[in-house]
């Protein structure tokens, strides 16, 4: 993986990191997700009409992963609800990508190296392993089976994500369409379902959705270019060391407690960045 790409998947990793700390900071966690992917939408739908489509062969994959994102956006308001950040989030971004790398051989064809797997391997065990340095807090049995129900969704996203976009001709063309097709759905039912609640929730937040929404759909667009450019396992891997954001912004900004055994996580998952940027 050069330099440049690498460079971009970890900024991609920080703008990850950033809106799941606008979600966490809401009152309610639901509302701001749907209006997160509903600004992203909104501003697809501003950018389309000068972008070429993707190619014909995407489409379906298109599809298949709006279908996936709604139970992902659903799945990470309800960990959220139920417990904390800094406990939620190893759980659904830790497994991913050891999940992708298994299955990127037997259903995309992707081998990896063993210099690659290791790279990987660090990264994983640095997440998980913020499990066991990290208090529980008001997280429960339930905020951990959301969780790892998202961990799924995160995985089985990335490999058709992965896959379509190669296929597209024109990332950035495939992640907008993606944004505004899975949108809609999730917005209507949202609303119908809330009614004046979810007026209010967005009068008083609509200038954090808009961050929020540039953040997310700016973020998932590199890590899909990036995905063009080098394995997708790589790229997935790499895109979890949002956690180190995640977690520093989990402690200094929205006041969850923490243990000192953070930094021997996070020596790991730099140790796993390193490896994959020197194979």
């Amino acid at each position: 993986m050069s330099t440049g790409v690498m460079l971009l998947v970890l900024f991609a990793a920080l703008l990850h990191a950033s809106w799941n700390a606008v979600v966490k900071s809401s009152p309610d966690k639901f509302l701001d997700i749907v209006f997160v992917t509903s600004s992203a939408a909104a501003f697809c739908l501003v950018s389309l009409p000068f972008l070429p489509l993707p190619a014909a062969s995407s489409w379906p994959y298109i599809a298949v992963s709006g279908v996936i994102h709604i139970f992902y956006f659903v799945l990470i308001g309800a960990a959220y609800r139920s417990g904390d950040m800094s406990h939620a989030y190893p759980l659904m971004r830790g497994a991913p990508p050891l999940l992708v790398a298994l299955a990127s051989g037997p259903v995309i064809g992707e081998r990896l190296t063993m210099g690659e797997w290791s790279g990987i391997l660090l990264i994983c065990a640095g997440i998980l392993g913020l499990l066991l340095v990290t208090p529980a807090g008001g997280s429960t049995a339930r905020t951990s089976r959301f969780a790892l129900m998202n961990a799924l969704t995160v995985a089985a996203y990335t490999l058709v994500d992965g896959t379509g976009v190669r296929m597209s001709g024109h990332p950035a063309s495939y992640t907008m369409w993606m944004f505004a097709l899975t949108a809609p759905p999730i917005l209507v039912w949202a609303v119908a379902r809330r009614g004046e609640a979810a007026r209010r929730h967005l009068r008083a937040r609509w200038h954090l959705m808009l961050i929020g929404g540039a953040c997310t759909l700016a973020a998932y667009a590199l890590v899909l270019w990036a995905m063009t450019r080098a394995p997708i396992a790589m790229v997935a891997a790499l895109r979890e060391s949002a956690i180190l954001f995640g977690t520093a912004i989990s402690v200094f900004f929205l006041k969850e407690r923490s243990g000192y055994g953070r930094s021997i996580a996070a020596v790991v998952i730099l140790s796993g960045v390193v490896t994959l940027k020197l194979t």
